[in-house]
């Protein structure tokens, strides 16, 4: 089944790949998705990666209750004003209506922070850095397979810390590493800045973003980091005794990102043959594909690919031998295309006899004549290679996309009926021209580090940053 047009249909693309290309399939709950093996492991090879680096910048991992009351998220105003029209709620269990509901954890901050007090007395049972992998529940009125679901996968991670510069620095740490495991594991490039008052966690100080452009112009909100600061230790009465003994409130974070990465991967790297998988976070990074003849013995042929499976494995590369023998050859390159595995090898009893095989890049379709005792040396640096141009070629879309503009009229009409690009341009910092561009179905992504514009695109005020404008998913 052939795939929609990627340049006419972008979305009929993307969601026609997802199922295809078995990542995730409908559930009978709207909004909801069942992910399938091959992209699950997509997840846990980006979760591996991003574990691993919470747990070396000092953080433990701790699972948190799905239910929540009600009454916690209400201690925070702004916080149950942002999260509401999302939240799920049961109020009836066991039988009876309980006698507080409870909610479905959209997100973990009042749970956390309502142990955080039970846990901090002094100021030696500080810095506490606690991260959780769960599944939490916002329902979603729009949903668009990981990119927005009522029930999605993520990590949450959650500080406290003695002084406002600790939790500074906690939140940049964490974004920053967020930044790294993008740009040099799933291949995409990324704005980074900060999020406007009005875009900001609900009930957080300040909020870091990342954000990709997908190659329809729209941006993805990849991940965030917050600065809480003493906002929900004085909500749960979160006080320790410092060290002169007087009582005080922690400076809190959290950070977060979700199975969205998955998504924008898929749209940033694909093409009209389906997924191309970077491959650091490819579940198959090399697919074997034997050449064989009928009515002929292929016994040697096959002990020569277990054989080279067996060395690549060795040097820890993820390799699958489809020697399924009711497909024909081309019905394999199909698939596994579809699929998105970076390297194809193909192998038959000419290829034996000249003791070569044929790589195939998913990227450019190139082949390459590799000398057999040579496989492990030249497959890692090809894999090394495909990694690299998927980032530089997704850098180049970007950068081709942009546009720098000084007002509003000169790209507003575009933005609305054509899209495809995105702006960089300057703001005053006024709520009411952000909400300006409500009108367009555009918004400010992130102010970002940077003073080009010396006045805001929607009025004549004086810039104070830069921003970044897109539609987003």
């Amino acid at each position: 089944m052939s795939l929609p047009d990627i340049k006419k249909d972008f979305s009929g693309w993307y969601q026609e790949v997802v199922y295809q290309a078995e990542l995730a399939d409908q559930s009978p709950v709207r909004g909801t998705y069942v992910i399938r093996p091959y992209g699950y492991r997509i997840w846990e090879l980006i979760r591996g990666e991003l574990d691993n680096r919470i747990k070396e910048t000092g953080h433990e991992n701790a699972l948190f209750p799905l239910f929540i009351p009600e009454s916690f998220l209400k201690k925070e105003a702004e916080h149950v004003e942002g999260f509401a029209p999302e939240v799920a709620v049961v109020t009836y269990a066991g039988g009876k209506k309980l006698e507080e509901p409870l909610v479905v954890r959209p997100t973990s901050e009042t749970m956390v922070h309502y142990m955080f007090a039970r846990w901090i007395k002094s100021w030696r049972d500080l810095p506490l850095k606690i991260n959780q992998w769960a599944n939490v529940v916002r329902w979603e009125m729009r949903p668009r397979v990981f990119l927005r679901t009522t029930e999605f996968s993520w990590q949450e991670g959650h500080t406290a810390h003695e002084t406002a510069l600790e939790a500074e620095q906690e939140a940049e740490l964490m974004w920053k590493e967020y930044i790294s495991i993008s740009q040099n594991y799933l291949a995409i490039p990324v704005f980074s800045g900060i999020k406007t008052e009005q875009e900001k966690f609900p009930g957080g100080d300040r909020t870091y973003t990342f954000e990709a452009i997908m190659p329809d112009g729209k941006a993805v909100q990849m991940g965030t980091s917050h600065i809480i600061s003493q906002n929900f230790a004085k909500t749960f009465n979160m006080s320790y005794q410092n060290r002169d003994g007087e009582l005080e409130y922690p400076y809190l974070t959290s950070w977060g990102v979700t199975t969205r990465l998955i998504g924008a991967l898929l749209m940033v790297h694909g093409d009209q043959k389906g997924l191309i998988l970077p491959p650091r976070v490819a579940p198959i990074q090399v697919v074997i594909i034997p050449i064989m003849k009928k009515g002929i013995d292929n016994k040697s042929l096959l002990d020569a690919i277990a054989k080279i499976e067996s060395e690549l494995i060795k040097i820890g590369i993820r390799v699958h031998v489809d020697d399924e023998e009711q497909k024909t050859p081309g019905a394999k390159f199909y698939k596994w295309e579809l699929k998105g595995v970076p390297l194809r090898i193909e192998f038959g009893n000419r290829d034996l006899e000249k003791g070569v095989v044929i790589a195939v890049d998913r990227l450019e379709g190139n082949k390459k004549s590799i000398i057999l005792n040579e496989v492990i040396t030249e497959i890692p640096s090809m894999l090394n290679k495909i990694q690299e141009q998927l980032y530089n070629r997704a850098e180049k879309k970007v950068v081709e996309m942009g546009e720098k503009h000084k007002k509003l009229e000169t790209f507003a009409s575009r933005f609305s009926k054509e899209g495809g690009f995105y702006v960089t341009t300057g703001w005053c910092g006024n709520p009411e021209c952000e909400n300006k561009l409500k009108e367009y179905k555009g918004s400010i992504r992130c102010q970002i580090d940077s003073k080009e514009f010396e006045n805001c695109f929607n009025c004549d005020d004086k810039s104070v940053t830069d921003v970044i404008i897109a539609k987003s998913y």
